[in-house]
């Protein structure tokens, strides 16, 4: 699977890691960056990159990491056709891919160890979505929103 990797300064280590570690389990990886670590760079500049490539790329997937990937989580999403997840559990990656056909998954570098964030990322990429139709009606529903902007009739 082709996965788009980025990180801001306190993801940079992770980054790394996750990076060899995905390529070594045969991942098509892609390091949208940054390529050397920066105390004072933009973790938007890197999701958004990575958010766009994952669209772009119709199969692939995206990670995004940062000191608690909260952040990193929200600007993926600002790119049309991402979902991007939060995870800090094997469990939460699970149920996002899923569930919600999420795209992206943010990890928090701050927040768990290499390996643990190495555990939730492989659930993560190796999850498929549903299909069940509830979750793609819902998945609908928020694509309508996003093309149209015009909300749903409660």
């Amino acid at each position: 699977m082709r996965v788009y990797v980025g990180s801001d300064h306190a993801g940079f280590e992770l980054k790394q890691y996750l990076v060899k570690a995905l390529a070594d389990a045969g991942h098509d990886v892609t390091d949208v960056g940054p390529t050397a670590y920066h105390d004072d760079d933009d973790y938007p500049v890197f999701c958004l990159h990575v958010a766009s490539r994952v669209v772009a790329d119709p199969g692939s997937l995206g990670v995004v990491i940062g000191g608690s990937g909260n952040g990193e989580q929200i600007s993926a999403n600002k790119v049309v056709g991402v979902r991007a997840a939060l995870a800090w559990s094997v469990a939460t990656a699970e149920l996002a891919r899923s569930h919600n056909d999420a795209n992206v998954v943010a990890i928090g570098a701050r927040m768990h160890t290499r390996e643990e964030a190495g555990t939730i990322v492989g659930a993560f990429l190796r999850t498929s979505f549903s299909q069940d139709d509830r979750h793609a009606r819902r998945i609908a529903q928020i694509t309508a929103y996003e093309t149209s902007r015009t909300l749903p009739p409660l």
